[in-house]
């Protein structure tokens, strides 16, 4: 959306991201220096308040955080608008700290090195959201926990799906999707056990810490694909049964985009898969939206974090798959499409940045 802004980043592998961001003029901090930070980048988050705060932000009229962890903390003038778009407070210190320190021989070093500063990056963290002019959160879920960690009362602008790039097709194949990084806060493992007891084909696209021992654990059913580049997994989308997505997002792009293919999701109910399925109620494939019209369902949830709750639904979901229409299920993602969100922000920082100019005027 800005193309000729200065984009700055605690570190930037090279060819990683877009040619529309590779193409920006980025600035990185010192971790892009420190030894083997491209790969063990997370072995030095002690250092990454310190990283953000030395950011030179002089000049600036808008600053434009996009933060999970700790952008939102840059230093800015009196004179500069800073709208933090949040995807959530930083869950490495917060809510999910078990998580994503848990494990084998290294992360069990890991956890003792996180929970030495557990405590100043905590302070760190609230002291830091202080900073913020205007915070946007992903999803009501988010908005909950920024105003229970920083006492924050967040606006909200859903993330954006390509609705263009996904197509849905009239046929489907024999199986079911997961699209996930193999980690332990994604709960794949929910899905693998559930469907080792059901016997019906998997596929698995992703890769991550937890490949080898999902290998181990998963029946003959189950094909774990390891990554696979977007054009592969776009044509998967478009052919499954239904999306598999056992763990609690604080948004979740990726229910979005099997339901931009036109295909339904198995969801567990919680996080953020509540703001953008609409579930089956009392067994009809019709519900009720806030603004009483009739919308029609895009998916079935489980509330139980177990494999057998997701097998009974699983189970469920075979007896009514036919009842589903694709061109329904694709109309409620076109709802969170990229022209939409792009539109908000636009209109949210233009109004924000208006009225920040008046404010500083009338002091």
């Amino acid at each position: 959306m800005f193309p000729d802004a200065h984009l700055y980043t605690l570190l930037h592998n090279k060819g990683s991201v877009s040619d529309t961001i590779e193409n920006m003029d980025i600035q990185t901090s010192f971790i892009q220096h420190l030894p083997l930070a491209k790969k063990k980048y997370r072995y030095f988050l002690s250092l990454f308040p310190t990283a953000v705060e030395r950011f030179d932000f002089r000049g600036y009229d808008v600053v434009l955080s996009s933060s999970h962890c700790v952008a939102k903390g840059v230093i800015t003038g009196p004179e500069t608008l800073h709208v933090c778009y949040c995807f959530t407070p930083m869950r490495y210190i917060w809510d999910m700290y078990d998580q994503y320190f848990t494990g084998g021989r290294s992360e069990r070093i890991t956890k003792l090195a996180a929970s030495l500063v557990q405590n100043y990056l905590r302070k760190w963290d609230v002291r830091s959201s202080r900073r913020v002019n205007r915070f946007v959160a992903i999803s009501k879920y988010v908005a909950e926990r920024i105003k229970k960690y920083y006492d924050r009362e967040p606006d909200m602008i859903f993330p954006p799906v390509d609705c263009s790039y996904f197509k849905p097709s009239s046929s489907s194949e024999e199986f079911y999707l997961m699209v996930s990084p193999l980690v332990p806060n994604k709960r794949v493992d929910i899905g693998i056990n559930a469907f080792n007891k059901l016997g019906l084909p998997l596929k698995i696209i992703g890769s991550g810490q937890e490949e080898g021992r999902l290998r181990r654990i998963a029946n003959r059913n189950i094909e774990l694909m390891g990554w696979q580049p977007d054009e592969i997994v776009r044509d998967h989308y478009a052919v499954c049964k239904a999306l598999i997505f056992p763990g609690i997002e604080d948004f979740g792009i990726v229910p979005l985009e099997s339901q931009a293919s036109g295909k339904p999701v198995i969801a567990y109910g919680g996080g953020g898969a509540l703001e953008t399925i609409i579930p089956i109620n009392n067994d009809k494939l019709k519900m009720k939206s806030e603004n009483g019209q009739s919308q029609k369902a895009t998916g079935v949830f489980f509330y139980e974090h177990t494999p057998d709750a997701l097998a009974e639904a699983v189970s469920y979901f075979e007896g009514i798959r036919d009842m589903f229409d694709r061109h329904e299920i694709r109309k409620n993602a076109e709802s969170f499409d990229r022209a939409i969100f792009k539109d908000k922000i636009k209109k949210y920082i233009e109004k924000e940045y208006k009225e920040f100019r008046r404010d500083l005027q009338d002091k």
